[in-house]
């Protein structure tokens, strides 16, 4: 029988209990396509890091209902910014220096984007209905699953390459902040109709990063490209 691949999951922290927590969706679905799902604690030390990491085949950065700390891309707090957390901001940026270091394949997802964009040196948006004119719904709320709004995709990228990544599709959105300047090795290979940046994936040969603005964790039993993106990561972790 072959070996499962392990995948590290960064965790969040509710402040007011002090405790860290995951949607189940993100390990169900690791573990649905092979995966063993291995949470890693909100501890910002590198030695935890390091070892916390050893043996991981892969790493997904989730969704979070914080913002990422524009310091790290050297702005001024927006007046509409969200929760910051540092436990959070510092864990995952050793997390993806870590990776980096091990060269494993990472897939993340809404927050986990922003953070991998901020990480190679890119910016965000702190506020998208403030700083997008014309800008569509990407709060959409519940049902999370609904698919609110499209997204056109670049023909030759990674997405596209993908059974279902035709040239429009639609996604789940559940976010105030974007992606603004790209980061280092990164490119934008999808979009929102009011040109928000919606997927950004990795440059350099031999190394796997794609980053989604949407949730396909919660999407992934009714929808074939949120199904193909955990499979396409999955196959790259083996």
């Amino acid at each position: 029988m072959a070996k499962r691949p392990r995948i590290g999951i960064t965790m969040r922290l509710e402040i007011e209990t002090h405790r860290f927590y995951l949607g189940r969706d993100y390990s169900e679905v690791i573990e649905t396509c092979g995966g063993v799902p291995v949470h890693l604690g909100l501890i910002p030390k590198a030695d935890y890091v390091a070892e916390a990491m050893a043996g991981l085949d892969g790493v997904l950065l989730p969704g979070s209902n914080t913002d990422v700390d524009p310091q790290y891309y050297g702005e001024e707090p927006h007046p509409r910014l969200g929760t910051v957390i540092p436990e959070k901001d510092q864990t995952d940026r050793l997390v993806l220096a870590e990776i980096e270091r091990l060269n494993l394949p990472l897939l993340a997802i809404c927050f986990g984007m922003q953070a991998l964009n901020v990480f190679r040196g890119g910016t965000l948006l702190q506020d998208i209905e403030s700083q997008v004119k014309g800008c569509i719904k990407h709060e959409q709320g519940m049902p999370s699953t609904r698919t609110s709004h499209s997204v056109n995709i670049e023909k030759g990228s990674l997405l596209s390459r993908l059974p279902s990544g035709k040239d429009k599709n639609r996604v789940n959105s559940s976010h105030h902040q974007a992606v603004a300047k790209i980061g280092k090795n990164l490119k934008a290979v999808a979009w929102a109709k009011d040109g928000v940046i919606e997927c950004i994936e990795e440059t350099r040969k031999g190394r796997f990063a794609l980053g989604v603005q949407w949730h396909p964790e919660l999407t992934f039993g009714k929808d074939s490209l949120s199904r193909e993106i955990f499979e396409k990561f999955m196959a790259e972790c083996y």
